[in-house]
């Protein structure tokens, strides 16, 4: 059998890449499949942190990358060697219908073969906290950064057009066993092994209506999925065990409350601005959130000499953290648990030191009371304090993820990092 195609058959290299490409498909599909079933369980506020289900879950995400990366390269090489052969012509070029929507659903596959595994690709790169693509190249892209918005816009677009590949690979199937059962004509025997005595197809001329018919459905595709708001909100093939996914901060402002009992006078500070930031590292990779909601009531005078200078209380909204699409994760019973506790408490005595300042005291997460101190910087003008601060907690410390007894995939250590303006409120 020849390696080239003629205008009746296709050579062994293009048929070498057509049942490849079969191949990977049909791997790549239920690989991501079985994987969103483990991230929607994973997601789940009554997921029990299982460890097993985490890894299982990003194993089939590697799996479904890496098929997804491999899909691209062998669609790229089988477009380039299309491009320097014959085109086998049809063997019914004489129904104008059938043969527009068979060369129609050809230019949907070839699209779909290198969009779908590239969105899907971008989409790895935007995000951290994934589960890895097996290959020793990194998994970064160029020009691609962390982003929260390119992840959601890319990810809309992955799973919109995988839905595009799957109807294309139905059609094309489905016309293929049309030709073999009802036609009973050589249609399909030209892409399988051997290929002799194939009929030579009557002679024809190729236009260009079938790729403006699938460039058309393309558009209405596109269009489709912005009309129900697909970019930028669906995260259909990442879990954040897997990484899926995608740590990003979110800053938010923090919410001053009034003391529950009057300062001495000029000692209270009221927050005007400020974030509340946490950074975790999972699979290898670091995931920075922060907390929406949170409250300071703060009583501090800047003494003269090191020692004692006021007193912290700083109330925290669970509910309000963001990171990624792990956020919804990460309120379950084996994390924060939210439902049972919806807040963490800071309160803490003011110190100044010889060089910079720390709050002294207890952070209370889950119910759990555990002796924390945060060292800061301060920047005093006048009646405006600019502050910056962090520190290392440990999860276990307060039974946050204690079904991840190891670093495997998700890390002990939590950085913590506050930075507020506040302003000294006048008595």
């Amino acid at each position: 059998m020849s390696r080239s195609n003629t205008f009746s058959s296709y050579g062994s290299v293009a048929k070498g890449f057509h049942w490849l490409t079969v191949l990977l498909i049909f791997s790549a599909f239920p690989l991501g499949y079985f994987a969103n079933e483990l991230a929607h369980q994973i997601q789940s506020p009554g997921f029990d942190g299982s460890q097993t289900v985490i890894e299982q879950a990003t194993l089939l995400f590697s799996l479904h990358k890496t098929v997804g990366v491999a899909v691209f390269f062998t669609a790229l090489l089988r477009i380039f060697w299309a491009l320097s052969q014959p085109k086998p012509g049809l063997l019914h070029p004489d129904r104008k219908a059938e043969a527009l929507a068979a060369e129609m659903v050809h230019w949907l596959l070839y699209g779909s073969l290198v969009a779908v595994p590239l969105t899907g690709w971008i989409h790895h790169a935007a995000t951290t906290g994934f589960a890895p693509i097996w290959w020793p190249f990194g998994q970064s892209l160029p020009f691609v950064a962390k982003s929260e918005h390119v992840a959601g816009l890319f990810g809309g677009l992955h799973w919109l057009l995988v839905w595009t590949l799957a109807a294309a690979l139905g059609l094309h199937i489905a016309g293929a066993l049309k030709h073999h059962v009802i036609d009973r004509d050589a249609t399909l025997r030209r892409m399988l092994p051997g290929g002799g005595g194939l009929p030579n197809p009557p002679a024809q001329a190729h236009s260009l209506l079938p790729l403006l018919a699938a460039l058309a459905v393309w558009g209405a595709v596109l269009g489709g999925g912005a009309a129900i708001g697909v970019y930028g909100g669906h995260d259909h093939s990442h879990v954040q065990s897997d990484g899926q996914s995608d740590g990003h901060a979110a800053e938010g402002a923090a919410a001053p409350v009034a003391a529950a009992a009057a300062p001495a006078a000029g000692s209270g500070w009221a927050v005007q601005s400020g974030t509340l930031g946490i950074a975790v590292t999972q699979m290898g990779s670091v995931i920075n959130g922060s907390f929406g909601e949170w409250a300071a009531v703060i009583s501090f005078v800047d003494p003269a000499a090191p020692g004692p200078a006021g007193r912290v209380e700083v109330t925290i909204a669970i509910p309000s953290l963001e990171l990624g699409s792990v956020a919804g994760q990460a309120m379950g019973a084996d994390y924060f648990d939210s439902a049972r506790f919806p807040t963490a408490l800071f309160t803490a005595e003011i110190e100044k030191l010889a060089e910079g300042y720390q709050a002294t005291g207890t952070l209370t997460i889950k119910g759990q009371a555990v002796p924390a101190t945060l060292p800061f910087d301060l920047d005093l003008t006048g009646d405006t304090a600019v502050m910056s601060g962090g520190l290392t907690l440990n999860r276990l410390d307060f039974g946050v993820g204690k079904s991840l007894a190891d670093e495997s995939s998700l890390a002990f250590a939590v950085d913590v990092m506050v930075e507020l303006e506040a302003q000294r409120q006048q008595q």
